[in-house]
């Protein structure tokens, strides 16, 4: 009986072990699966544009400052016209993005590039005037002057890629309610209603500023279809799309931002842990539409006003 009773015993145990060593093997082919798709996919990213962005040929210099609380990480996040031969670039879009690893919440804030501003060693001026005097560290340093924003990194989009990128990622387009005719200086019209963008389209809307709203339109517009594209990566075919995402923007983006700190915002993209704060600068009723000689017209700001709202935002 003791011998039959330790027969069955070493029997059950070889099964056992026999089961652990097929659900290891099982597991271990699903991660080089899945794997290999993500390297197959980013490596395909990376070679689907055709061709560099001028961007790549630019020198870069941007000094960011250490932050106290490694949880938290504010970035420059830029967005020009890069030109082959031309060391500096139109800025067309200028925001700080922060993110917190820890709760996973990423905040956004848009300035207008009319905002006049002090610009540290040089006159004051609209605040995109500080990237073609000294390209991001010199927007950095006016950052932190004006609204006491301590800024770690950096990430330049060459708005080349735009097009591209939105039509490889999403064939179908993207789902945005346009909510007037927007013809007057786009490469592409747009008329109103509910309908999918390609990126050509996509790129209009967020371009245009020939109607009363002006650039705070297009700022708005800016701000929604950030918040669409990131819903779009939270599907299925979304998810699937990042690692070719990432590739194909290595094309069209400089940026010293880390490599955990992309990791952290793509978790809290896919599991839908937070949604994206946003605000823009000059708030309302903080401003006044003045015409600065030698410059233009431009946005006076209420400074103080503005930068205790950038404050406070930043740290709720």
């Amino acid at each position: 009986m003791e011998g039959s009773r330790t027969s069955r015993r070493v029997e059950k145990q070889r099964k056992k072990r026999g089961k652990f060593k097929i659900a290891i093997f099982i597991s271990l082919c699903l991660f080089l699966v899945g794997g290999g798709f993500i390297f197959f996919q980013y490596y395909a990213g990376v070679n689907s544009t055709g061709a560099n962005s001028a961007l790549n040929n630019l020198d870069i210099e941007f000094n960011g400052v250490d932050n106290q609380n490694d949880k938290v990480v504010n970035v420059l996040l830029l967005g020009i016209d890069a030109r082959e031969g031309e060391q500096t670039s139109r800025t067309d879009t200028i925001m700080v993005a922060q993110h917190n690893s820890e709760t996973g919440e990423s905040k956004l804030i848009s300035f207008m590039r009319d905002a006049y501003v002090q610009i540290p060693g040089h006159d004051s001026n609209k605040i995109n005037a500080a990237y073609a005097l000294g390209g991001p560290e010199l927007l950095r340093e006016t950052l932190r002057h004006n609204f006491d924003i301590e800024l770690q990194s950096y990430a330049i989009v060459d708005f080349s890629g735009f097009v591209t990128i939105i039509d490889e990622l999403f064939p179908s387009g993207i789902e945005v309610t346009v909510e007037k005719e927007m013809s007057e200086k786009v490469s592409v019209p747009l008329y109103p209603g509910t309908q999918r963008l390609n990126g050509e389209q996509l790129l209009s809307f967020v371009r245009f500023r020939q109607d009363a709203e002006g650039d705070f339109g297009r700022v708005g517009r800016q701000q929604e279809a950030l918040g669409i594209i990131v819903q779009e990566f939270k599907t299925v075919n979304g998810v699937a799309n990042i690692p070719k995402g990432a590739g194909m923007l290595q094309n069209y983006m400089k940026t010293n931002v880390k490599n955990t700190t992309v990791l952290s915002v793509a978790k809290s993209i896919i599991s839908g842990e937070q949604n994206i704060k946003t605000l823009r600068v000059p708030l309302d009723n903080t401003y006044t539409d003045e015409r600065i000689s030698g410059v233009g017209l431009v946005l006076n700001l209420d400074i103080e006003a503005n930068k205790q709202a950038v404050q406070q935002f930043l740290e709720e």
